[in-house]
């Protein structure tokens, strides 16, 4: 059995609780309401609740109080041991991970898979494997098959990477959803990242209800739901904003993501602007994560 998050009081009823992925806080622009320096941002984001922050260079947080979540990606069989290994020698939370590229075959993937689930067990840490594209669970129908072969995988969830990339709501999405039940009942992380079927990363707003803003309250509720029903006393179920900007600064080059849309018009440094406050729009991811936990019925902790 893959290990979970738990909370300190074993005993507690199965709960959500809120992380930051780095990504929301990498680059924003200089009219974002986010303090200026990763210190300030730390300290208002633990002012606010959110327990842990997941970065894929966990050595860039050294200096500050607060849990680590480890990202990474596993390419081999003998990565899930050296990456498991070593993050939970590090003293981090639990791990999510991409695996291969999509390209595998079934057996392939069976290879991946087996070892990463082994390892979790064996070391009584968490490994999640995340829903995502260029990676074996980029096709809903192999991830289904996928959990035929190995029950007892968990996931983190996101999302956005099936609603964009199999343009759910070109079809009966209400039978998709339905279909996915076995996905999200074993969701023990979510990636909070909203799209519409072209793109992966679009902006939201205080209290949106445009359809695919519904789609997913309905898909992370979904997810609490299967959390809630399936998970053990104490098990925690982390919600983490990942926004990634359009672009950063790396070494003297410019890294492009392109996930954050443009504008057109430019800032003041000319530099195009992205079209929303990432650190705000984190705000109204956890707003309504925290509605689909009320509509779930799934607690939500308070630190």
């Amino acid at each position: 059995m893959t290990s979970t998050l738990k909370a300190l009081n074993s005993e507690s009823p199965p709960s959500l609780v809120f992380h930051m992925n780095a990504a929301t806080l990498w680059n924003l622009p200089d009219w974002s309401r986010a303090p200026k320096d990763l210190e300030g941002q730390i300290s208002e984001l633990q002012q606010w609740g959110v327990d842990a922050i997941q970065h894929p260079i966990p050595a860039f947080l050294a200096d500050f109080d607060i849990p680590i979540v480890g990202m990474g990606r596993i390419n081999e069989p003998a990565d899930a041991d050296r990456i498991g290994q070593t993050h939970k020698n590090a003293g981090y939370l639990m791990t999510t991970i991409h695996v291969g590229t999509g390209m595998e075959s079934d057996s392939d993937m069976d290879a991946l898979v087996e070892p990463i689930l082994k390892t979790s067990d064996r070391l009584d840490y968490p490994i999640l494997i995340e829903t995502h594209r260029a990676t074996i669970t980029q096709d809903i129908r192999r991830t289904l098959d996928l959990i035929d072969r190995f029950p007892d995988i968990r996931f983190n969830a996101d999302l956005s990477h099936w609603y964009t990339g199999h343009e759910m709501t070109y079809g009966d999405i209400s039978a998709k959803f339905d279909l996915l039940i076995p996905v999200f009942d074993r969701v023990r992380y979510i990636h909070g990242r909203i799209g519409t079927p072209c793109c992966a990363q679009v902006a939201v707003q205080t209290n949106d209800d445009r359809a695919f803003v519904e789609h997913f309250r309905e898909m992370w509720k979904r997810c609490m739901v299967g959390f809630n029903n399936t998970a053990t006393q104490g098990e925690l179920l982390p919600f983490a904003p990942e926004l990634l900007p359009h672009s950063m600064p790396f070494g003297e080059m410019e890294h492009y993501f392109y996930y954050a849309r443009l504008l057109g018009d430019r800032g003041e440094d000319d530099h195009p602007r992205e079209e929303s406050d990432r650190w705000v729009q984190a705000q109204y991811l956890w707003d309504i994560a925290k509605e689909s936990a009320r509509a779930a019925g799934l607690p939500i902790k308070k630190s």
